[in-house]
């Protein structure tokens, strides 16, 4: 029979060990909590980087700050004996009963020379050397050490780091070609394959319901079409065996003008749909460079703010890595700083006004009449936006935090719509799957207030298409 001692050597050998890099903590400041019953160790350079962080202007600085008070709030009572033993999370994340690890403080700054494997006092070294030394100490539980750092995530294997992981309790899938495009494109016709029950009009609106088991993993504003490019339709409600498809027609959907923009394929016209629906109040748009993103989201904007005067403003903001450091060192008004990050923008604005005789008098009068304003990301903080437009560029180098940052700003009567282009990626610590762009499509993959599409296809011109296709 089994004695209580054993029982509790074989479940510490069963838990983990996790060493925390500073970037987890500014990706997620309360990451340390998410490791269920593994124990969590945060080296004390990851202390010191923080608290370099945080009084930085950088934008992570509030990120660093949170880490830190939650961080103090559970370890205020310890004794220093019991910060480097660890103290026990129960009842943080979990119910007071649920299994929990613990979380220690490692002074990795008193490790002698013999116990290092880099003797170069980089930041980043002295982290992986804190986690070697308990790997060999703390043996035979694993010891895995987390970064987001993909570079430290190759030095700290080539050193002897057994377990080396991404951060990815945030990610919701394992590959981007798994992430939702907004539509269901059918094999050849779609009357061919659907058994509609019933059929009843609303309005000028006709609404299908259809079996679910033709479409098992609808979800709400995914559109339907099909190779014979005869129907389009969007998901209305979801029953328990049915679906209700509003007929949309693919004409219909193609003939669809906003300022003077009309879609290109049916995939901007679909975008265009979401765009112009007053009933979705995020849009998420995604696709190659050239695909039209920005284009159509500022003819939408204008659409709606100057011609039907639905909205009273349109606010254009994007995410820009140097941004943070190097905007309050520029001269100007804060829409003068932004102007050089937000030249897509004006870009797009000179194709909508191209024809016109003035076309800078054209686009500063626009401009004034839209009450377009220029904003920095790292403004957004505390702001309360309502009754207005928000056009979020370039929303692929955000982290997940950073975007609901932003979609908690959006006051009643405001419509934020987000564009990115998930291969083009900025950020050091980000890709394609861990992107807050990815996270936020699928996490409001189900909300009746949202559309997001993939655009596909570049119809900037036929030189940036072929760059897209064979570079």
């Amino acid at each position: 029979m089994q004695n209580s001692s054993d029982a509790q050597v074989i479940s510490l050998t069963n838990t983990k060990i996790y060493v925390l890099d500073t970037n987890i903590l500014l990706h997620e400041p309360l990451a340390f909590m998410s490791f269920k019953e593994n124990d969590v160790v945060v080296p004390m350079t990851v202390l010191e980087e923080l608290d370099y962080i945080k009084d930085s202007k950088k934008d992570v600085a509030r990120d660093a700050r949170m880490s830190i008070r939650a961080m103090e709030d559970l370890l205020h009572e310890a004794s220093p004996e019991q910060m480097v033993a660890g103290i026990s999370m129960v009842g943080l994340t979990t119910g007071e009963s649920a299994p929990t690890g613990h979380l220690s403080i490692f002074a990795d700054l008193s490790l002698n020379e013999e116990q290092q494997v880099f003797t170069s006092n980089e930041n980043d070294n002295r982290i992986i050397n804190a986690a070697l030394h308990l790997q060999a100490s703390m043996a035979p539980r694993q010891v895995v050490l987390v970064t987001k750092d993909i570079n430290m995530r190759l030095k700290a294997k080539g050193a002897g780091m057994a377990h080396v992981e991404d951060y990815r309790t945030d990610q919701l899938i394992s590959d981007v070609k798994y992430l939702s495009r907004g539509y269901h494109e059918f094999e050849g016709n779609f009357w061919d394959q659907a058994n509609c029950l019933e059929s009843h009009t609303e309005g000028r609106d006709t609404l299908h319901r259809i079996h679910k088991s033709i479409l098992p993993d609808a979800y709400i504003n995914e559109f339907l079409i099909d190779e014979s490019q005869q129907f389009a339709g969007l998901v209305e409600d979801i029953h328990e065996d049915t679906v209700d498809v509003l007929d949309l027609g693919y004409e219909r959907l193609m003939s669809r003008r906003a300022w003077g923009v009309s879609p290109k394929n049916i995939g901007q016209a679909m975008a265009l749909h979401s765009l112009l629906d007053p009933h979705i109040d995020l849009v998420i748009l995604s696709g190659p460079a050239g695909s039209g993103k920005t284009l159509l989201a500022l003819a939408a904007a204008l659409e709606m703010v100057v011609e039907k005067n639905m909205y009273d403003k349109i606010i254009v903001t994007r995410s820009t890595p140097e941004i943070a450091e190097s905007i309050g060192f520029l001269p100007g008004t804060e829409e003068e700083k932004m102007a050089p990050w937000l030249a897509a923008i004006t870009d797009s604005l000179e194709v909508l006004h191209k024809h016109d005789e003035n076309t800078k008098g054209s686009m500063n009068y626009i401009m004034e009449k839209a009450n377009i304003q220029f904003k920095s990301v790292n403004f957004m903080r505390g702001r309360s936006i309502q009754n207005a437009i928000v056009i979020l560029d370039e929303s692929q180098n955000l982290t997940a935090s950073q975007l609901k940052t932003i979609i908690t700003r959006c006051g009643e009567g405001t419509k934020l719509i987000c564009g990115g282009n998930l291969a083009q990626i900025d950020s050091n610590y980000l890709n394609a799957v861990t992107s807050g762009l990815t996270y936020i499509v699928e996490k409001f993959k189900n909300f009746s207030g949202s559309a997001a599409l993939s655009l596909d296809g570049v119809v900037r011109s036929r030189l940036a298409q072929f760059a897209e296709e064979k570079l």
